[in-house]
């Protein structure tokens, strides 16, 4: 890999359950946030938020915008770039204008972290070519990039 025309410090945020594993839930649903960084060589843990939207103004309907907009904003402020979740909802819309949301069927992070730090030549790219919306990146078997459609 080409490491020179890599970014260096890309922040990850994986939205995990209370013991740290991925879950089939939408992003804002998470309990946490474990904090990585890419920093040219590799990807190491920095530190965890706890997602203290989780219920947020969702009387009403699942999907708050004010929910949305608030995650936005408290991730901005730990200058996250990448987003990780086994799923999103309906702001998956307003998440892609500020981050690249990346859907990944692992249950450990340990895994998922293997797995972008083979492709963060591709996470790169797409943090360097964003234009006003960054593709979403869907992680299974292999990886695909795609154009960001409004989910349930």
């Amino acid at each position: 890999m080409n490491t020179e025309k890599l970014t260096t410090n890309i922040r990850f945020a994986f939205a995990v359950s209370h013991s740290n594993l991925f879950e089939a839930t939408h992003f804002g649903d998470a309990d946490k946030y474990l904090i990585f960084e890419w920093n040219g060589n590799d990807i190491s843990y920095q530190d965890e938020i706890i997602n203290k939207f989780k219920s947020f103004d969702e009387e009403q309907k699942h999907g708050s915008k004010k929910k949305g907009n608030s995650i936005i904003e408290l991730l901005q402020k730990s200058n996250i770039q990448v987003l990780v979740s086994k799923q999103f909802g309906r702001n998956i819309k307003m998440v892609n204008k500020f981050f690249i949301p990346v859907i990944i069927d692992k249950e450990k992070h340990e895994e998922a972290l293997a797995i972008l730090a083979h492709h963060i030549e591709w996470i790169n790219e797409e943090l360097n070519k964003k234009e006003t919306e960054y593709k979403l990146f869907i992680i299974k078997n292999g990886i695909l990039k795609t154009n960001v459609t409004q989910t349930k």
